[in-house]
């Protein structure tokens, strides 16, 4: 671990993506302190305020500050993301290790079962799930997880089967380590800065499957301020009060690409290759535009 950190504060791309996204996790958790106004209170004398002093980015149609639940929706939505990501990773890569260190019946058929959860849609998936079971973050949270630990069980175990075949794990098990010990002290610490990397770029495609869901009003319900649903009920103002739609959207779209970038930055971090890659394909396209 310690060469990758020094690449990483070595690296101006990450520190910036990092500092951003830290900043946009920070703000939602110091909304008590930060945000001007109560996010449900209304106000019905300012409604479909543009700004003002009291509301720096007006209110909505009864009367809320938009800014307010902007920086309280966060708490909603990226909470959310996060435990849907713990839960997804966590199947995922216990899934993956078992799958990649036992081999075997065993591989065989999580290797079949992952590559059945894959053919299903994700979004389509959830969005049925979340239809029967009925509309309330705690089921839109189980309908996301179902679906969010393909991908790390992949990963994970194409990584557990590269890395088991290193001679330091069979010394280790020469050594008198039983596997319980090998899993957790030779190979596990190997393969969570990899998914890392998923980790990062999880975030915003589960952001927008989230605000997708709430869209469709399948996700939050009010007065629960949420990102999503911000821009469900905007949309009916759009030619009126495009505004509505547009700061939720915003939010949306920046969370999005400050994770995607940080995901990007670590992959460069981790993986030299696709850096040398990256740069012979850079060398190319500028001999060809001299050519």
């Amino acid at each position: 671990m310690k060469p990758y950190i020094r690449k990483a504060l070595r690296s101006p791309q990450f520190l910036l993506f990092f500092t951003l996204a830290a900043a946009l996790i920070l703000i939602p958790v110091c909304a008590p302190w930060i945000a001007p106004n109560d996010p449900i209170e209304n106000d019905y004398e300012n409604l479909m305020l543009l700004h003002s002093e009291k509301y720096p980015l007006g209110t909505d149609q009864i009367g809320r500050c938009i800014l307010s639940r902007l920086i309280w929706g966060g708490r909603t939505s990226l909470l959310i993301v996060f435990v849907v990501i713990v839960i997804a990773a966590a199947a995922g890569i216990f899934l993956g290790i078992l799958s990649g260190y036992c081999g075997g019946w065993i591989d065989m058929l999580i290797t079949r079962f992952t590559d059945i959860a894959v053919a299903v849609p994700e979004t389509v998936f959830v969005i049925a799930l979340v239809s029967v079971l009925g509309s309330s973050l705690g089921h839109t949270i189980l309908a996301m997880s179902l679906v969010g630990w393909t991908e790390y069980c992949r990963v994970t175990r194409a990584l557990v089967l590269s890395l088991k075949q290193n001679a330091y794990v069979e010394e280790a098990r020469l050594g008198g380590m039983n596997e319980v010990q090998i899993i957790f002290r030779m190979i596990l610490p190997n393969v969570i800065p990899y998914l890392l990397v998923n980790i990062a770029q999880d975030v915003g495609a589960k952001l927008l499957t989230l605000s997708g869901l709430s869209l469709l009003g399948l996700a939050s319900q009010p007065p629960t301020p949420e990102w999503g649903y911000m821009l469900s009920e905007g949309r009916r103002f759009i030619q009126s009060d495009p505004h509505l739609i547009i700061y939720p959207g915003m939010t949306i779209v920046l969370n999005v690409i400050v994770f995607n970038l940080l995901g990007d930055s670590l992959r460069d971090i981790l993986d030299p290759r696709f850096t040398r890659k990256r740069r012979e394909w850079r060398k190319l396209k500028q001999w060809q535009s001299i050519e």
